[in-house]
């Protein structure tokens, strides 16, 4: 890539942060952190949920305790900025979710294609359409090691005032 500037490395560098907010704030079940990647006027094409994203959020709170716990991981991450307040993107995902009746593992494999709006000097999700490309499910016996002894995926979850980090 030629000819970037500073200031589009900043913008690509705010999107990027972003889709991590989003990512934590729905694994962590932290709705502040999910709410703050995407406008309040935003919308979310999250299969069975289409409308606002901020209610979407909400509707994840609940939706996810299904899962003891989950993973968003994000990857190629394709931003296409239009202009200096508007940008698209395409983020490969693949999602580990750990059922909390039976332990089951399921995966999820899709895309999240975005429309990114900056307002002020802050860029969020506009527009999130999820796209599905398959799952898997498999059944997960305890590793061979003291788990016990780890701290466990759920301790992590949303508690006020918790900072990032141990």
């Amino acid at each position: 890539m030629t000819g970037i500037t500073p200031q589009q490395l900043a913008d690509r560098e705010a999107i990027r942060d972003v889709a991590i907010r989003y990512c934590r704030g729905v694994d962590r079940l932290d709705v502040d952190v999910l709410k703050s990647a995407y406008w309040p006027d935003a919308t979310d094409h999250h299969g069975d949920f289409v409308g606002n994203a901020h209610e979407f959020a909400e509707h994840c709170m609940t939706a996810h305790l299904r899962w003891s716990w989950t993973m968003h991981k994000i990857f190629n991450h394709l931003i296409d900025l239009d202009d200096t307040t508007s940008a698209r993107g395409e983020i490969y995902n693949v999602s580990t979710l750990c059922r909390a009746d039976t332990g089951e593992i399921d995966t999820w494999h899709g895309r999240y294609l975005d429309h990114y709006e900056k307002r002020g000097d802050e860029w969020r999700i506009i527009e999130r359409v999820c796209v599905h490309e398959g799952t898997s499910t498999i059944s997960a016996p305890p590793m061979a090691i003291v788990v016990e002894t780890f701290h466990q995926g759920a301790e992590d979850r949303a508690t006020p005032g918790r900072p990032i980090g141990p």
